[in-house]
């Protein structure tokens, strides 16, 4: 007879995804142990393998839940009757307040994805692909004249405006809204202005 799911199975396995990430991030996704995340997390080695048959399982389930949810909630921003640069500018907020409280799953991204096998690295930078496309999409319409045919200069902006987003963690960890606001503002008033001068 099959094992049945207990009620909680997903909050248990939200809370093995979490305690995990600040593991990976912390210690290196190479240095721990099945046995370490198991007593991290508060259970039996036996009951991490009932969630968990390997902590590489557990490696791609934190990074493809993170990344398919950043991805949803980036890519699904309402621009209804917003010009190009408050799109922008909604958009590169967005960013932030999605990052925040994220910055375990960010640094086990950057230090940890390369241990994955490479169909399963391939899935994830797929939704990393649909995320700069769509700022890339945003910065075209912004500014067609200078960024339009030229696919240099809007892959280099592109890849700018997430260049200063995604080091802002190391640097102001625990940041709130508030700041969170006023870097994304600044993040974008150089864009605009760098943008045109180019």
């Amino acid at each position: 007879m099959a094992r049945t799911i207990a009620k909680d199975h997903d909050q248990k396995r939200e809370q093995i995804l979490k305690r995990a990430a600040k593991i990976f991030a912390d210690q290196g996704f190479d240095r721990a142990s099945m046995t370490l995340l198991a007593k991290e997390c508060g259970i039996s080695k036996a009951n991490i393998y009932h969630y968990y048959d390997s902590k590489d399982a557990i490696l791609y389930d934190i990074l493809e839940t993170y990344l398919r949810d950043l991805r949803d909630r980036i890519c699904n921003v309402d621009f209804d009757g917003l010009e190009p640069e408050e799109k922008l500018r909604k958009a590169v907020r967005e960013i932030l307040y999605a990052y925040q409280g994220a910055d375990d799953e960010h640094r086990v991204q950057i230090s940890g994805m390369n241990a994955l096998a490479d169909d399963q690295q391939k899935k994830l930078r797929e939704y990393q692909r649909d995320m700069v496309n769509f700022i890339n999409n945003i910065l075209r319409e912004l500014s067609p004249e200078t960024l339009g045919d030229d696919k240099a200069k809007l892959r280099g902006a592109t890849m700018s405006v997430f260049g200063m987003l995604n080091w802002y963690y190391m640097w102001n960890t625990g940041a709130g809204t508030k700041a969170r606001e006023s870097y994304a503002d600044l993040v974008c008033t150089l864009t605009v202005h760098g943008i045109r001068k180019l």
